[in-house]
């Protein structure tokens, strides 16, 4: 991955893997978050997700998908953002942004 210097720091964990599930980027959050699998760089995203994920992360890089829902984790509420990037104008793999967020999230409604 290139420029990824402004992810690497951030306060939430990303994760992009290439159109086969390879785990090309992990930032200092996303490591610290996995640490116990140790690095995951260059492996396979699809060997640690059940047979439903990895049908809803191959729809998404086959149609250019969005994809967005809260967890809890270890009494910590997170949201997950999945998104496809693209390189030359095709999509080249996927994005996973994983935010803790808090138990009562504000929410507005703006005009």
């Amino acid at each position: 991955m290139e420029n990824t210097e402004w992810a690497e720091h951030l306060h939430c964990a990303v994760t992009v893997c290439d159109t086969e599930g390879t785990i090309i980027y992990m930032n200092d959050k996303s490591r610290n978050t996995f640490a116990k699998h140790g690095n995951l760089i260059g492996k396979n995203l699809f060997d640690c997700h059940s047979p439903e994920s990895q049908k809803k992360i191959r729809q998404l890089l086959a149609t250019d998908g969005t994809n967005s829902y809260t967890i809890e984790k270890e009494g910590q509420k997170k949201m997950i953002y999945q998104t496809t990037w693209k390189k030359d104008g095709h999509v080249a793999g996927l994005v996973e942004i994983s935010m803790e967020i808090p138990e009562d999230m504000p929410h507005y409604i703006r005009k």
